[in-house]
């Protein structure tokens, strides 16, 4: 005999036919109609921690200085071991996915809208034009592209802001306690050595309440003005080059799916190396200014940020590894998000 809602052991409980029961259909739609943040979300932690030894030693390079990329691995896996390689990852485990599931999340609804203005003003539909087989990159497709991305990159820079400057400090607090390192624009004294030691071996929160003490609530957000450029710029830059390097792959392929895992690696390998290739002086001098604020405490002069000079070679220290580090992490990130989403598109509605 069949046990009816409400039932257990084939004798009534009334109590219990009140209970929903679980809707697997409901869940279907909840991942489908966010497929985006999910798929960001996932891919995110994935590729997040794959390349975190690269970005830290770019970080190093950019505050420092080393002879070259192997002096830098060098010296940090002597004073610190393999957990120096990993300092901070905490931070940008939760702040990336978090950053990336809001960036996606905001850079797709943006898409949509700049597509309806092309459409209302100029009879063009950018969108549909990218979907179309054997068609390449126009003005109103990059345009689309580059100011849902810049809409997206300013949007996330007030999530990211506190994130990435708890992440910096983990990266050089030892070198920013070591007499014996020097600054890249000033000796240390005796009172920031002091405050940067205070930096030295902690936590992503503990760094955090640290800055507070020392700088107040607003010291979280030190070098924001250039942490804003440059995300504007770079995340426009990102997704213009992803967008259309993937179509342009696709067409020359003459691949039916926009998503063909070749050109997918391929135009997440140089959507991070074009972004980081131009914006990488803006966010030299966002590291080294931040640097220089956590060893001072508030109401403490701190030097003014350096120049944003695109033709100092001294701004470009630790390039190559930035670039070979979002080459690999863009490839990993955007491989995982497009089989993801594929995955949950295929769920049946």
């Amino acid at each position: 005999m069949p046990v009816r809602p409400g039932q257990r052991d084939g004798i009534q409980h009334d109590h219990l036919a009140n209970i929903p029961e679980a809707n697997p259909y409901q869940q279907r739609r909840w991942v489908k109609r966010y497929r985006t943040e999910v798929a960001a979300s996932l891919s995110s932690i994935l590729s997040t921690f794959a390349a975190f030894p690269l970005d830290s030693v770019k970080t190093r390079m950019q505050t420092y200085k080393y002879d070259s990329f192997t002096d830098c691995i060098r010296h940090t896996y002597k004073t610190e071991k393999w957990r120096g390689f990993f300092r901070g990852v905490t931070a940008p485990m939760a702040s990336v996915t978090l950053v990336r599931t809001i960036s996606f999340s905001v850079y797709q609804r943006s898409k949509y809208t700049y597509a309806a203005w092309f459409k209302r003003n100029f009879g063009v539909d950018p969108l549909v034009h990218v979907n179309t087989p054997g068609t390449y990159p126009t003005f109103s497709t990059v345009a689309c592209f580059g100011a849902a991305g810049a809409t997206a990159g300013s949007f996330i820079t007030l999530v990211a802001c506190p994130f990435e400057l708890t992440k910096l400090s983990a990266q050089v607090s030892v070198l920013m306690a070591d007499r014996n390192r020097t600054s890249v624009s000033e000796p240390a004294t005796g009172r920031t050595i002091a405050v940067a030691s205070s930096y030295q071996n902690k936590g992503t929160f503990k760094t955090a309440k640290n800055i507070v003490k020392h700088r107040g609530f607003m010291g979280l957000y030190s070098g924001f003005n250039l942490h804003l450029l440059r995300d504007t710029l770079g995340t426009a830059i990102y997704f213009m080059t992803y967008e259309s390097s993937k179509q342009i792959l696709t067409t020359y392929r003459r691949d039916k799916s926009p998503t063909n895992p070749f050109a997918v690696v391929v135009a997440g390998g140089l959507c991070g190396v074009a972004s980081w290739a131009l914006i990488y002086p803006i966010d030299s001098a966002k590291s080294i200014y931040q640097r220089n604020c956590l060893t001072h405490c508030k109401g403490e002069r701190v030097e003014k940020a350096p120049k944003i000079q695109f033709f100092n070679k001294r701004m470009y220290r630790g390039l190559g590894v930035s670039m070979g580090r979002s080459c690999v992490v863009n490839s990993i990130f955007f491989s995982a998000f497009e089989f993801i989403k594929k995955q949950i598109n295929a769920l049946e509605d």
